[in-house]
């Protein structure tokens, strides 16, 4: 498996093995996190099966330039637009969290070949998890409001960890991943229950899934974005929110490939 790093779209570009797919895979990271949790396990998955792809650094995240503190989700589909526009074909565009709030954007403007959300931030926004985090963790929302950013959320490794794992993961890999957590924008925060898509311009394919375990966005929230698309959402026992950095995290990769096989 051959990585590289294009400093140019702030992604790492990951080549198949074997025979190539001729559709793409774009990989967009949710808030705090950046490409480095798709390179995990995901990248390299779908690269022996064929699939080249490009897991994103949004901007201000991970190494990519700039700062989150003012950025917008209409940032964010810029960037993936600016990465989708130096493609040979329009690619499969996979979001976890925000990140899959960012497609469903996209999905409203551009077309795609598919898109598929982990976990998604929910078409109808982001009140419900803004309503658990407040009953849960009402001190690092207090402070998140404060500063004016998410960072306060997550800056406790086993609070981000709570929030991000379900009840089979490791707390010392746990407790490693949520080290490695950054700050993520207000602005974008307050888009997620504002600035909400529109499912109704969404022409492509859709997949969606969900976690059993997530202390983010519900099963329930997830079930009700897939109806927006018109499919039924995949809910994994077991798991919680960072589907993709789970130890059982073959178990959605595997899901995403069979979907891919017959729906493009």
């Amino acid at each position: 498996m051959r990585y590289r790093r294009c400093m140019n779209l702030n992604a790492i570009v990951t080549e198949p093995s074997g025979k190539e797919r001729p559709t793409p895979i774009v990989f967009i990271h949710g808030a705090w996190h950046g490409a480095w949790c798709w390179t995990e396990h995901f990248t390299e998955f779908f690269g022996d099966n064929g699939y080249r792809s490009f897991a994103v650094d949004l901007r201000g995240h991970g190494e990519s330039e700039g700062s989150v503190n003012a950025t917008r989700i209409a940032h964010y589909v810029h960037d993936v637009r600016r990465l989708v526009l130096e493609l040979d074909s329009e690619p499969i565009i996979i979001g976890h969290s925000m990140g899959g709030f960012v497609v469903q954007h996209y999905l409203s403007r551009y077309r795609a070949a598919a898109g598929v959300l982990m976990a998604p931030c929910p078409s109808t926004g982001a009140i419900g998890a803004t309503m658990r985090i407040i009953r849960d963790h009402p001190l690092a929302f207090l402070r998140a409001n404060v500063s004016l950013s998410l960072g306060p959320i997550v800056d406790d490794p086993e609070r981000a960890a709570a929030l991000l794992f379900g009840p089979n993961m490791n707390d010392a890999e746990a407790f490693a991943f949520a080290e490695r957590l950054q700050t993520e924008s207000y602005p974008a925060y307050l888009e997620m229950i504002l600035n909400l898509p529109r499912a109704s311009r969404v022409e492509d394919p859709m997949l969606v899934l969900g976690a059993q375990y997530d202390a983010i966005f519900s099963p329930r929230e997830v079930k009700r974005t897939a109806s927006r698309y018109n499919t039924d959402a995949i809910i994994f026992d077991d798991m919680g929110h960072d589907m993709m950095l789970e130890p059982a995290w073959a178990r959605p990769a595997e899901a995403i490939l069979r979907w891919l096989r017959t729906a493009i």
